[in-house]
């Protein structure tokens, strides 16, 4: 369904734990799109229903695509490029600065 642009441009791959699933995507590419190729399906639940939610605009405006990384709770993931051993985990409910649930 994703599929990147073709450049001349060659990008290394890198590893990433998507929910504790190794994950092999582009450097360069946001973690929105490693989660979306990867067919993870949303990024986080809402705080009142808990309905999935998944990235809208993919440009940093709606936080619809809100994850944890590497720890760190509110994270964009439109906004925020992949790195080698990057852990990523789908937000449940609702977070505090600082990783507080």
């Amino acid at each position: 369904m994703f599929r990147p642009l073709t450049t001349d441009v060659t990008r290394r791959m890198v590893a990433i734990s998507i929910e504790g699933r190794l994950v092999h995507t582009r450097e360069g590419g946001t973690v929105a799109l490693a989660l979306l190729e990867a067919g993870v399906n949303h990024t986080r639940t809402t705080p009142v229903s808990g309905a999935p939610r998944a990235p809208y605009c993919l440009m940093g405006a709606c936080f619809e695509c809100l994850v944890e990384v590497d720890g760190q709770p509110n994270v964009q993931a439109c906004m925020v490029e992949v790195r080698d051993g990057m852990r990523v985990s789908i937000q449940r409910g609702a977070r505090e600065p600082g990783g507080k649930v």
